[in-house]
């Protein structure tokens, strides 16, 4: 297969496991790379062996480039995305899609418009154990799943980063609560209606440095989320709860029992299932290990399903379809009540299972 040149924008901390993870996969080339900060665009380039640009547009005028990873701030996602779907690039851009549903809708469209492949993080459904956990759900394992529980509790930012300050501008539902919802609506599909309750339960903060600054978003949420397939999802996720603690994972429950995934993140999580009003055990034939996340499986997903002319995995549709979840919880907290969603997507096909 002939590589996918790749080239990244934003080159901040999260760039690094990308390029690193890269290295393992043949279709896949990192080309260039483009960042605001000169200096630091250089000195990646250095060390990952690509070309720096020296703009946004000299980067996107060059025709080698086929696929641009958008890796930018936050508030940064939309703008870079759409220009470099203007310019007829495939785009695989960090979470979220868009800081808005119309604004990721309006992306959606520009990327069917103009031909070009649309991604969007979060991909750890694309992990093992998630994959796994899909199988065993639609074969009906532990019969129709009702209700689902999930937490995204991701400990206090301040205790290991450095410059936490941004964390608590965007939240914990927008940080992390995607991760669970990715899994979810891959296993189920769209959601129908959202309801949601936030507060910040700890305002004032204090970074390692001792330098205090303020939680400006809740930093804590509990949404509830129906889908439009029949369970109802309990979503839980807090920057002040610690994700050492007990309160982990996504736990189905089925008419005949349950399941219980360790890890929204960890591609070789631990799977247990119970029989209604049994104990949990370790699932049969399936064997937990201590593995990070793989940055780069979504782009490998994404430059097969180009070369093989198929369908990519982690879609512009879905990630658009999250950006609304997120706004109709936000909605929710602000009016009250449940709040009914307008867009729909359709769950990709399963990962093949790997042989044992």
């Amino acid at each position: 297969m002939k590589p996918v040149k790749i080239a990244i924008v934003g080159t901040g901390v999260i760039a690094t496991p990308y390029a690193k993870a890269m290295r393992a996969y043949p279709g896949l080339e990192l080309y260039g790379c483009f960042d605001l900060d000169r200096e630091r665009a250089r000195d990646y380039a250095s060390q990952h062996g690509c070309r720096a640009f020296d703009s946004l547009e000299d980067l996107l005028a060059d025709p080698e480039v086929e696929l641009v990873v958008n890796l930018t701030v936050f508030p940064a996602h939309y703008a870079v995305t759409r220009q470099a779907l203007e310019a007829g690039k495939h785009v695989y851009s960090e979470k979220p899609l868009a800081g808005s549903s119309e604004q990721a809708q309006e992306l959606v469209a520009l990327a069917r418009e103009r031909g070009a492949r649309l991604g969007c993080a979060p991909a750890t459904f694309l992990g093992e154990a998630q994959q796994r956990a899909l199988r065993e759900l639609r074969a009906g394992l532990i019969g129709p799943v009702r209700v689902i529980y999930a937490e995204a509790n991701h400990g206090r930012i301040e205790t290991w980063h450095p410059v936490p300050d941004s964390f608590y501008q965007v939240g914990p539902l927008r940080d992390v609560g995607v991760y669970p919802l990715g899994i979810v609506t891959s296993i189920f599909g769209p959601a129908s209606r959202v309801w949601a309750y936030g507060k910040t339960v700890k305002p004032e903060r204090l970074t390692k440095r001792g330098v205090p600054f303020q939680a400006t978003e809740n930093d804590f949420y509990v949404a509830v989320v129906e889908l439009a397939s029949g369970p109802v999802l309990r979503l839980t996720t807090s920057f002040y709860t610690t994700d050492k603690g007990k309160q982990s994972g996504i736990e189905f429950q089925g008419d005949d029992g349950q399941l219980y995934l360790g890890s929204w993140m960890a591609p070789r999580a631990s799977i247990e299932t119970a029989r209604f009003g049994s104990e949990y055990e370790p699932l049969p034939d399936y064997t937990p290990a201590e593995q990070s996340f793989n940055w780069a499986a979504p782009l490998d997903d994404l430059a097969r399903a180009l070369r093989e002319n198929r369908p990519h995995r982690v879609t512009g549709e879905q990630a658009a379809h999250i950006v609304e979840i997120l706004e109709a919880a936000h909605l929710s907290i602000r009016q009250g009540g449940m709040v009914p969603l307008g867009t729909t997507f359709t769950p990709a096909e399963p990962v093949e299972a790997q042989p044992a």
